[in-house]
């Protein structure tokens, strides 16, 4: 894909902005020129990071709301467009996650993890669509997850989510060939973000793995050099690509590596974790 124009004066909106991968997200394009609009639940976070990114010269709006309310997410699509004047580009970034067996996983938990990882995405993408179609361009960005391409041990609700915002990209951007509007999906490995401290809080215990990790300033450094070049998918952790070109040859093999490799929990209980909301 070619490259868009330059990041200054351009708008973008990102869910769970208020932490992690978000926040992350919010400072890098504000250092760039971009203005950015953060949506989260927590309204004194939010402010928080607004004031600073303006502190900095930055320019920054918020909203207080929930992704996996539509009306939320239509009213933060159009505080971008009447804060700013326009909206080039929307960051579908707020999810949780919950470590368990499939049979300890509580329906309640696996339906609001599914509203928020997937049909938060779908709700962003939904509303900011019409905009991109008018005006010719746009960016989506999903913040998948690597395990949305190879699923593992007891994060199998997780793994389904975030697959499904993978399946999601690909119908879009087959959609959207021959346009100037892009669709790219993230596939961030273990992040360090408020994930783990979430499931410490509220579930009393933590967990840890023995994959590779990176930091939130990787991953949205990754991000930014995708909207300022799109391309359809993106591994922050390069090296975690062949997880999925492996899962795609020999899933059996994987299915054996992932379980040496994977997770494993602090404490004699499952639990959820929520990241950047």
């Amino acid at each position: 894909m070619m490259p868009l124009m330059s990041l200054s004066g351009r708008v973008a909106v990102i869910t769970g902005a208020s932490s992690g991968i978000g926040l992350a997200c919010a400072e890098s394009l504000a250092r760039a020129g971009v203005a950015v609009v953060l949506g989260a639940r927590r309204a004194d976070r939010l402010e928080q990071a607004a004031a600073a990114i303006r502190a900095a010269g930055g320019r920054a709006a918020t909203l207080t709301m929930d992704v996996a309310v539509e009306s939320d997410v239509v009213r933060l699509i159009e505080h971008a467009r009447t804060t700013f004047g326009r909206l080039d580009v929307a960051i579908c970034n707020a999810g949780f996650g919950y470590y368990g067996t499939l049979e300890g996983t509580p329906p309640e938990i696996m339906r609001r993890m599914m509203d928020v990882n997937f049909l938060g995405t779908y709700y962003t993408a939904r509303a900011a669509l019409p905009g991109f179609r008018a005006q010719g361009r746009g960016h989506l960005l999903f913040i998948s997850s690597i395990v949305g391409r190879r699923g593992i041990p007891l994060m199998g609700g997780y793994s389904a989510t975030k697959a499904a915002q993978a399946g999601l990209a690909e119908s879009l951007r087959s959609e959207l060939v021959g346009t100037d509007i892009h669709v790219s999906a993230v596939y961030p490995v273990s992040t360090e973000t408020e994930f783990r401290s979430a499931m410490q809080r509220d579930y009393g215990y933590t967990v840890s793995g023995l994959g590779p990790k990176q930091s939130v300033s990787e991953v949205a450094a990754a991000i930014l050099r995708c909207i300022e070049s799109p391309r359809a998918e993106v591994y922050p952790h390069r090296k975690s690509r062949a997880l999925a070109v492996l899962n795609a040859v020999a899933p059996a093999f994987t299915d054996r590596l992932v379980r040496r490799y994977g997770r494993s929990r602090d404490a004699q209980m499952a639990g959820a974790g929520t990241g950047g909301d």
